[in-house]
């Protein structure tokens, strides 16, 4: 695809043949095919996806445009829920929508010639499909989740860069046709791809370590449970109607398409469908016929599986006794435990009681002694005051005595002064000896005072020392 390219407006007649189509499909009595190919679209109209959602299209054909995407910004891809039939070759997308497995409905995907790099894995999820085509892409490899495709009869994955299958492609049961490129394959090897369909299938079974078994097999089982609105060959009438109609799909077991041909060359496809279909009808009823003779052989064995069934839940119900009896005795032995931690919880409590009112009385005591500690200290520091002030009494009364004797001694000095001057060296040895004295005396009432000061202050200390020594021994018993 160009990296420059330029969308190009539909020609006249593109767009004529849109509204045509359009409008015939709206109209009453119209088939559930809608046909908007060749019309020059680069993207699916709005009134597509609002068509096949109102009126419940079952076939879409959008083949021969320009798409590089199936939905677009402002649609759901939930609008095309009851499509079966998406026909999309000659566009050129690039990739399909994640979601592309909510399309439950779809049986045929025709994806030929577009850009295609890869298929997403909700393609798994698409368990009606039953013919995917993917011819002239550019795919590499193809998703695992194809294992999920349950009805799956015809794929054609030819004109690509694929060169392996994948491994779990052996468990799409029903597969009749493979078409692929076998000169290019490396897994499996081109041998095994050059002898076939079945020969692959084999081969893939024997690598997923199960066993082979014809798609026969499994498409009675497919055709049984699709009931009445479906054909013998296990595809719709709308889809059948498309196939037989559409000109450009390869040949598909079952259902055979031819290029664009002639209406004589048609007949001759129509009678050999019919043909066909006349071979298919016998070799179902062959099968059924194969079913009823081995139904007795799958009931016997249903039977002694029954039996041993029975077996192994009696025994299993021995052990579930056995087991549940374990489970009892450990529940009481667990009980038991429950208990004798529950008893000694309480015993623990009862001791944090006990050493919680402990503690409350020694704090009683601790507040106690504080207060007693309080007063002893308040009364030392009464008696100090008291000691203090009878010192300073003595102090003050020395003091007296002393202004006595010097006012004494000043009287007698003056009175004697005319006497004692013959003898004043005596009188102020006197003097000296008194004030000597008065000194003695001064230094004797302030060693007293220093030495009753040094006893209040030890007898302190030794409170003190007593006071730390019972707030040590209320710590230690705490």
């Amino acid at each position: 695809m160009p990296l420059f390219s330029r969308k190009k407006k539909p020609s006249d007649a593109a767009r004529k043949r849109l509204e045509y189509q359009m409008c015939l499909a709206k109209e009453a009595g119209a088939d559930d095919t809608l046909d908007i190919s060749k019309c020059e679209l680069s993207e699916v109209p709005y009134g597509a996806f609002a068509t096949c959602k109102v009126l419940q299209k079952k076939v879409l054909i959008i083949h021969t445009n320009n798409l590089t995407s199936l939905v677009p910004k402002s649609c759901s891809l939930l609008s095309l829920i009851t499509v079966k039939v998406l026909d999309l070759h000659d566009n050129q997308l690039a990739s399909l929508p994640a979601d592309i497995g909510q399309l439950t409905a779809l049986q045929v995907l025709n994806l030929e010639r577009n850009l295609l790099k890869s298929l997403p894995q909700s393609i798994g999820d698409l368990a009606q499909l039953q013919v995917l085509n993917v011819k002239g892409n550019k795919l590499r490899e193809l998703p695992g989740s194809v294992s999920g495709l349950r009805s799956l009869r015809a794929l054609d994955v030819s004109g690509n860069a694929l060169q392996e299958l994948p491994r779990l492609l052996a468990h799409v049961r029903t597969l009749q046709t493979l078409t692929l490129d076998a000169s290019s394959m490396t897994y499996p090897s081109p041998e095994i791809c050059g002898a076939g369909t079945e020969a692959i299938q084999q081969f893939l079974c024997k690598e997923c370590g199960i066993a082979y078994y014809p798609p026969s097999q499994y498409l009675l089982p497919a055709l049984e449970s699709d009931g009445g609105g479906t054909s013998v060959d296990g595809v719709d009438r709308t889809v059948q109607k498309y196939l037989e109609e559409e000109s450009e799909w390869q040949e598909i077991p079952a259902i055979h398409l031819s290029p664009y041909s002639s209406q004589e060359k048609q007949m001759q496809e129509k009678l050999e469908f019919e043909r066909r279909l006349n071979m298919g009808q016998r070799e179902q009823a062959l099968l059924v016929q194969q079913l009823n003779s081995h139904k007795d052989e799958i009931l016997q064995t249903v039977r002694e599986e029954q039996q041993r069934l029975e077996q192994g839940l009696s025994k299993h119900q021995r052990y579930l006794e056995e087991e549940r009896l374990k489970l009892l005795q450990q529940l009481k032995d667990t009980e038991q435990g429950i208990s004798s931690r529950i008893q000694k919880l309480l015993e623990d409590n009862q001791r944090q009681k006990r050493s919680s009112d402990i503690l409350k009385s020694l704090e009683n005591e601790r507040i106690r002694m504080e207060q007693l500690m309080a007063i002893t200290q308040e009364e030392t520091e009464q008696l100090r005051r008291r000691e203090v002030a009878s010192a300073m009494q003595q102090m003050l009364a020395e003091t007296y005595k002393n202004k006595l004797l010097q006012t004494t001694s000043e009287s007698r000095r003056q009175d004697l002064v005319s006497q004692a001057c013959s003898s004043l060296a005596e009188m102020d040895q006197k003097f000296q000896q008194i004030l000597a004295w008065q000194q003695l005396d001064q230094n004797k009432a302030v060693g007293q005072i220093l030495q009753q000061i040094e006893m209040q202050k030890v007898a302190f200390e030794a409170l003190q020392v007593k006071k730390d020594l019972m707030h040590r021994q209320i710590r230690n018993q705490v």
